[in-house]
């Protein structure tokens, strides 16, 4: 059972994940930013490998993304990093990002070094389901690592109940068809969802993704899952943070009054 599952096994609400992008809005502050975020009371750390073409997220995202490359960010770096961080970093670790530079810095060995400096899982929004299943499934397991998938309010329940039989970790619900960071606050539809997928009672723990963004939205998305991911708003957040410890702890501290 890795960290990820411990976390779940341990907690059933109000789980919050926070994503950041690595080497923004500073090259040498992903650890920093890690830490921060660990000792303000996040339970899951989502760290986002920049990449040049990053399909699902809105603006606020592509652009940490493209200052973190232009930081001279890239895989290895982020390895580099990130080597010791379990020497002060206990709560789990998920990256976050497209296949495109993985397959480059070659798949297995990706995967071997997550598990060398201790991440627990990944999210790979352009992996299909059958090239995770014929192809990489087995090395994820021989590596110790959670596969995450993502539905929306447009998957159907057949795919739901078939992410659901090969994920472990926890289902990334996107709130709503459309990039991260669009819209604030929950619609009817997007709660009309939540409940549907609620009343399924899949075996994987549940986290909603896009839109949250504070105490209101992060509250109302965990009554109908296990928590909650916040990208956008921390990343606004952390943009123009003169002090980047106090403005990380005072953000997440007012999301989880």
């Amino acid at each position: 059972m890795n960290r990820l599952q411990t976390l779940f096994e341990n907690k059933k609400e109000r789980v919050l994940s926070i994503y950041f992008t690595a080497g923004f809005p500073g090259i040498d502050d992903t650890m920093p930013t890690m830490e921060a975020i660990a000792s303000a009371g996040a339970d899951i750390i989502e760290i986002g490998v920049p990449y040049s073409d990053p399909i699902a997220d809105g603006p606020t995202i592509q652009d940490s993304n493209m200052i973190a490359l232009a930081n001279g960010m890239s895989l290895k770096k982020l390895f580099d990093q990130i080597k010791d961080m379990r020497n002060t970093v206990s709560i789990p670790v998920v990256l976050m990002g497209y296949l495109n530079p993985i397959i480059q810095y070659g798949m297995e060995r990706f995967l071997q070094k997550c598990q060398e400096v201790g991440v627990d899982g990944l999210i790979l929004p352009d992996l299909p389901m059958q090239q995770y299943l014929d192809e990489f499934k087995d090395m994820f397991e021989k590596y110790g690592l959670s596969n995450t998938f993502l539905i929306s309010p447009q998957t159907s329940e057949e795919r739901i109940r078939q992410i659901d039989e090969h994920s472990s970790g926890f289902i990334y619900m996107v709130s709503s068809h459309s990039i991260t960071g669009a819209k604030t606050g929950l619609t009817a539809d997007q709660i009309t969802y939540f409940k549907r997928v609620q009343a399924m009672n899949l075996k994987n723990p549940r986290l909603i993704g896009f839109g949250i963004s504070d105490a209101e939205t992060f509250t109302n998305a965990s009554k109908y899952s296990n928590g909650a991911i916040i990208g956008s708003a921390f990343i606004k957040t952390v943009k123009n943070s003169v002090d980047l410890k106090a403005s990380i702890h005072k953000y997440i501290k007012s999301v989880i009054q």
